[in-house]
């Protein structure tokens, strides 16, 4: 049975945000394919091995489609699609926008609990996935599934399949004949494309629902506000996972501005130097701990960096200190962006000065979505006060899917999104993050903000990045830990050492100290591309808790 993605935007904002063009009014396959056929032999997608074609990429997205469309799926559908960064993964997401199917895109290394809940609760009839991922046979766990997903009719594998699924490979070569019949009718632009996977702070993943409208409106706006200059073509290296809701950028850059994406299978920063070297991005995209992981990179020193303009973060607050090495480094200038899976967005501008970029997440874009912040009883605040950041624009997801409990909790009257984080608005119009409502550390009565710490932390010399989580404590709640990454050839950091800097050179308020210390090589990435803080979590659970102490956890 097909999943049912009702609109909760009220549907006379949808029509005013169309009359004023902020919406283009057309599926994305169609956008793609007036891209394609603008300039067929120019380059789509740049793998470390491979380039692709527009006129290639159209061919496979169609050959796909028309294999679809043959075995059943119709319009409204959702196919999972779990594939690596690539043209493949790209290709999938095409071909399902052509038959008004809807793409349900997550990366690579879910395990078995969200892979269950991620395909029960989409109804997914049919789902494109990597044979092994790691030291998982990823083929094998969505098969031990399929007595409990009843909807699940089709399983295609890139790899070798098992009894009862098919091969991919075979189907992107496979010619179409019969696609313009197939694909005659255009699906309706205000109808669900993608449904984007957010773990966010639930048990569960959220799922949440975009239109062709929202995603070509909201991501192609964010790219063009990015790339200043329109003399240039715009090359964009995705280090995020394309399925991800940062990663959807990818999408947009080829359907709305015609670009050419570069991207590796997973991320790590030596892939990443040889790609800039190599195929000359004019933009990157990340998240902050990847930018970390670049700048401590022995091989940058000798990287031509030239062909950068602009990089680009997000997923978490990108520390001044981080920001300024970014510039210095890489010879580009710095932009950051808020956002999330439920459609907020904020994001500096290339051309902003480097206080905004490293005090602000710059200013919302109507034509993408308005911010609002309020108060508990949902009553806008004064400029400069904080409140709880609300979201509401052309960007705004259609719905969580199957989940009424979550479109109770978070979506509001008039087509607003609670979005869980807290910020203030300064009379300039600029938003200022404080943090997340469930992401408070209690300390003996007193709140204390882990982003907070984290900025503190991040300015020590010797540390190329920091995350601060909450310990449960018998005697005072909660107590403080501190991970944290060195800079190359630091010397070992010490509990007493960092805290005596938090006091004497930052003026941290004593009670706000971490008390335990995790010195790390590295952090660990989730399957969305941001530190997996669970794994942190782990750790010192394995490790215990029971009093202050540094533990090196390399």
């Amino acid at each position: 049975m097909t999943v049912q993605l009702p609109d909760l935007v009220p549907s006379e904002l949808r029509r005013r945000w169309k009359a004023q063009g902020v919406y283009p009014g057309r599926p994305l396959f169609d956008l793609f394919r007036e891209r394609a056929r603008e300039h067929p032999e120019a380059v789509a997608v740049v793998e470390p091995s491979s380039t692709t074609s527009y006129a290639e990429l159209l061919r496979a997205a169609t050959a796909l489609a028309a294999e679809l469309s043959r075995r059943g799926v119709r319009r409204g559908d959702v196919v999972a699609v779990n594939l690596a960064n690539g043209w493949r993964a790209l290709a999938a997401d095409l071909a399902l926008a052509a038959t008004g199917a809807v793409c349900l895109p997550y990366p690579l290394g879910r395990r078995r609990q969200d892979t269950m809940a991620i395909l029960g609760r989409s109804r997914a009839v049919a789902a494109l996935i990597t044979r092994t991922v790691g030291d998982q046979d990823y083929a094998r766990t969505v098969d031990d599934l399929r007595a409990d997903l009843p909807e699940l009719r089709h399983v295609y594998v890139d790899g070798r399949p098992l009894p009862g699924m098919r091969a991919l490979e075979p189907v992107w070569h496979s010619p179409a004949p019969d696609a313009d019949r197939l694909l005659r009718a255009s699906p309706d632009p205000d109808s669900a494309v993608r449904i984007i996977v957010s773990s966010g702070t639930e048990a569960a993943p959220k799922l949440v629902a975009y239109s062709h409208n929202a995603l070509a409106a909201g991501r192609g706006r964010l790219l063009r506000n990015l790339h200043a200059d329109d003399e240039e073509p715009l090359r964009l290296l995705c280090m995020v996972p394309l399925a991800s809701a940062f990663g959807s950028v990818g999408l947009a850059a080829l359907c709305v501005l015609g670009a050419t994406v570069l991207v590796t299978p997973r991320f790590s920063s030596a892939a990443t130097l040889r790609m800039v070297a190599g195929q000359r991005p004019t933009h990157l995209v990340g998240v902050p701990t990847m930018y970390q992981e670049i700048l401590t990179d022995p091989a940058l020193p000798n990287t031509d960096v030239s062909s950068l303009r602009c990089v680009v973060s997000g997923g978490a607050q990108l520390q001044p200190e981080t920001a300024a090495r970014l510039r210095r480094d890489l010879c580009a200038t710095v932009a950051t962006v808020y956002g999330s899976a439920d459609g907020a967005n904020s994001h500096t501008r290339p051309d902003d000065p480097a206080e905004v970029v490293d005090t602000t997440a710059g200013r919302p874009d109507p034509s993408i979505v308005d911010l609002r912040i309020v108060d508990a009883n949902g009553a806008d605040v004064p400029p400069g006060h904080t409140g709880e950041i609300w979201a509401r624009g052309p960007i705004t997801p259609l719905c969580y899917v199957n989940d009424p409990d979550l479109n109770r909790r978070y979506r509001a009257p008039g087509g607003w999104v609670r979005t869980g984080d807290l910020g203030a608005m300064a009379p300039d119009g600029r938003l200022r993050l404080t943090g997340r409502k469930k992401d408070i550390v209690i300390r003996a009565g007193l709140n204390i903000s882990p982003a907070e710490v984290e900025l503190h932390v991040s300015s020590h010399p010797e540390v190329a990045g920091a995350v601060c989580r909450g310990v449960p404590d018998t005697l005072l709640g909660e107590r403080l830990a501190v991970f944290v990454a060195p800079m190359p050839g630091a010397e070992p950091l010490t509990l007493p050492a960092l805290q005596r800097f938090l006091l004497t050179e930052r003026g941290l308020e004593r009670a706000k100290l971490p008390e335990l210390l995790h010195v790390l090589p590295k952090f660990p990435f989730g399957p969305s591309g941001k530190v997996d803080r669970g794994q942190l979590d782990a750790l010192v659970r394995a490790t215990g808790s029971s009093a202050p102490r540094t533990d090196d956890a390399a």
